[in-house]
């Protein structure tokens, strides 16, 4: 269960992307991938003054390359756009309509996650942080149990 002021990342990106004041960061039409816009998103939760969340500091950071590292760091894989649409090795389902991967908002960012899903905020216990010792383990060749490349095989 989420305390009132989350710590970790992804319960920091559920109440956002849950919270209908915060614009920059949405649910694409499926519910299943995150829509990040950049531009907004720096002005809206990084820009150090109180934000659209109703707090003056959501992430300790104000620079979007943190916020890319740590969606990699728990697992987020960032679809391209190709011409069938998203791409991670299998489809996932067109975008809201009218959504252009460029638009006045900064360029948006689409990721995914196979836990982290509309409507299913238990979940989120499953998102681990990609530590030092797992990366070790992988470059190594080594199996890591709670990886999210051995749930996307499944």
């Amino acid at each position: 269960p989420a305390a009132s002021r989350p710590c970790t990342f992804p319960a920091k990106l559920w109440l956002l992307v849950n919270n209908p004041r915060v614009r920059s960061v949405r649910w694409d039409a499926r519910g299943e991938g995150l829509l990040i816009y950049q531009a907004l998103f720096e002005r809206e939760l990084l820009g150090g003054g109180p934000g659209a969340a109703g707090e003056a500091e959501v992430f300790k950071t104000k620079n979007f390359g943190s916020i890319i590292r740590q969606l990699n760091l728990y697992g987020f894989h960032k679809l391209t756009m190709g011409p069938a649409g998203p791409a991670l090795g299998h489809r996932l389902g067109p975008v809201a309509a009218g959504d252009s991967p460029d638009s006045p908002d900064g360029p948006r960012h689409h990721f995914w996650n196979p836990h982290f899903r509309h409507n299913r905020p238990d979940l989120l216990v499953r998102i681990k942080r990609l530590t030092k010792a797992n990366k070790e383990k992988l470059d190594a060749g080594l199996k890591v149990p709670s990886r999210l490349l051995d749930d996307l095989q499944h």
